[in-house]
């Protein structure tokens, strides 16, 4: 099965929780702290694997856990820090948040990597809160939470020459003569449903990648038949093989076929029709298909493409496959590898979009009437505050009185006794 498009949901590790711990040895007064800080939480990684081909592995596993990172402990040791959890994926893929829709990387070179999810620091321990005034401070962090984010790769085929045409004009055929791939071959449209790769290898040593590119008819920059589907195949290809049926069998002008075909590559991405593009008239072993291709010829000679070089051949009889791909390959050796045809004047401005700073956190009002305080910050305070430890807590509560979170109860309409929430701790509101 190809799989070309999933998302996935990645939780990196939660840091190690920091120590409260204290100096007890025989012959050392007043020890002092001695509680180590936590290890650092796993990281979610993608990482190219040139020998996948799909996202098929994705099929029935969506969430990806990293491990939490290790507790502080005693003498001032910390705690070890979880291992990274490597995703592999295939070269050509793009990873985007699923909220923002921001590209975060576009993945094509084996080994390529990527954190998608970073993991928590440590939490620090009692030793680095010593002070002349608290020479021995019972407070410690509990390590830091580790991002979560959702994330949708998605698989463009990483092909040198891409071989693109109506259906049953012979690309899966033409595949299976110069590669040893085995696609699927058969007389009616949409026989190949998915993208067919195989690897062309000449008598000069020279090889290239060959991807046979299905589902496009007219209309399929707009949906029609498989649609957009696996335009976005194309992208990737440096040289492309424009399959034109010559036969005539099903009363089609190739004339028209090829020009529906470049219509819409525009369409869809007008720097696809930069790309080089030979010309391959297939089926020349039928009765009429040497007529056709002279008419062809006529008319091509009067557009923008008549500099473009024609290959007849037979995949059946092998008939003009040699000087096709050695072109094929001369091509590929003067043409730039990926990324490919970017726009060479640079755009003479660039739009950037202002976004407002977020607050630290916001007040508002449940049904129950209690005050529940929101935010990234002072969640994330909570979160790093060891519950179990009054001086903790009180060291939390310094820090939100500092952010101006008792100000804004007050404005409010917070009193004496009402209760406040941050996530699920509760506490009452005092003057």
């Amino acid at each position: 099965m190809f799989i070309d498009q999933v998302k996935i949901t990645a939780r990196a590790g939660k840091g190690g929780d920091g120590m409260v711990a204290f100096r007890r040895e025989k012959f050392v007064p007043l020890g002092g702290p001695a509680g180590g800080d936590g290890g650092r939480g796993g990281n979610i990684t993608l990482r190219v694997d040139e020998g996948l081909r799909t996202l098929m592995d994705f099929r029935y596993k969506h969430i990806f856990k990293a491990q939490n990172g290790e507790r502080g402990m005693n003498k001032g040791m910390t705690g070890r820090g979880a291992k990274d959890t490597f995703i592999s994926v295939p070269p050509g893929t793009t990873v985007r948040d699923v909220e923002t829709d921001a590209l975060l990387a576009d993945l094509t070179e084996n080994g390529q990597e990527v954190i998608i999810a970073k993991g928590g620091r440590g939490g620090r321990g009692n030793i680095h809160f010593a002070s002349p005034k608290n020479p021995a401070p019972e407070i410690s962090e509990n390590g830091e939470p580790g991002i979560e984010r959702q994330v949708s790769l998605e698989l463009k085929v990483l092909a040198d020459v891409g071989l693109i045409g109506f259906p049953s004009v012979g690309k899966s055929t033409l595949l299976s003569v110069i590669t040893s791939a085995k696609p699927k071959i058969g007389a009616y449209q949409f026989t190949t449903l998915v993208p067919n790769l195989g690897m062309v290898r000449l008598d000069d040593d020279r090889s290239f990648a060959v991807a046979d590119m299905p589902g496009l008819i007219e209309g399929a920059s707009n949906g029609v038949g498989l649609g957009i589907e696996f335009l976005r195949h194309i992208e990737r290809t440096r040289v492309l093989l424009h399959l034109v049926d010559m036969s005539g069998v099903d009363e089609q002008d190739p004339f028209a076929d090829f020009g529906k075909i470049n219509h819409e590559l525009e369409k869809y991405d007008p720097s696809l029709l930069k790309r080089p593009q030979l010309i391959v008239a297939t089926k020349m072993d039928m009765p009429n298909s040497a007529e056709n291709l002279e008419n062809f010829k006529l008319k091509l000679a009067e557009t923008k493409a008549k500099d473009t070089a024609i290959f007849p051949i037979s995949a059946l009889t092998h008939q003009g496959l040699t000087p096709l791909l050695q072109q094929a390959a001369d091509l590929l050796d003067k043409t730039p590898s990926f990324p490919l045809y970017q726009d060479e004047e640079p755009a003479s401005e660039k739009l950037y979009e202002y976004k407002a700073d977020q607050p630290d956190f916001t007040v508002t009002k449940d049904e129950e009437g209690t005050f529940v305080v929101a935010g990234e910050r002072v969640e994330r305070l909570y979160k790093m505050t060891n519950l179990d430890r009054d001086e903790s807590l009180m060291r939390f509560a310094r820090q939100i009185r500092g952010m101006g979170v008792d100000d804004a109860l007050r404005k409010n309409g917070a009193k004496n006794g009402d209760l406040v929430s941050i996530l699920d701790f509760t506490f009452e509101f005092v003057e």
